[in-house]
């Protein structure tokens, strides 16, 4: 499978959210950004693995992004993906602007965070922060709504 790094693209409105062992996580309306890595065995797999729960919300979560993606006030906008076989992750999350949710995803390295919060689409910040890292990311605006928002 081939390798890389995405960043979900994550919409709801104001709500709190249970996010296994970081506990009850207030979110504020907007969109999320969230950094993950695909450099196992499964590669990019991984994105389709994402996206299938997010439509379908119909398995147990195991990562925190899981959480939000199963949640039912939180929608997956667009996908962006890039193939590499470096560990970019964490030089990826350290690119983006928005506001940090303290210790999301990042349980497995020294970062912040691996998920930033902003008030409106940072679809172009996404394109930005991947072409700082000398990749162009493939871009994937999904038509996944669960959600009942006014945004």
């Amino acid at each position: 499978m081939d390798k890389g790094i995405y960043c979900l693209l994550l919409r709801n409105p104001a709500c709190t959210v249970a996010v296994g062992a970081l506990g009850q996580r207030s979110f504020a309306a907007g969109f999320h950004v969230y950094v993950g890595s695909a450099q196992g065995s499964g590669g990019l797999q991984r994105v389709v693995r994402h996206v299938r729960l997010a439509k379908n919300r119909d398995r147990h979560p195991k990562w925190h992004i899981d959480y939000l993606l199963t949640d039912n006030h939180v929608d997956l906008v667009s996908v962006a993906c890039a193939f590499t076989e470096q560990e970019l992750e964490c030089r990826l999350a350290e690119k983006f602007q928005g506001v940090p949710v303290h210790l999301f995803g990042c349980s497995d390295c020294a970062c912040t965070s691996h998920l930033f919060y902003y008030p409106a689409d940072p679809l172009d910040e996404i394109f930005s922060a991947f072409q700082t890292l000398g990749l162009v990311p493939a871009i994937k605006t999904l038509n996944i709504l669960h959600a009942e928002s006014n945004l």
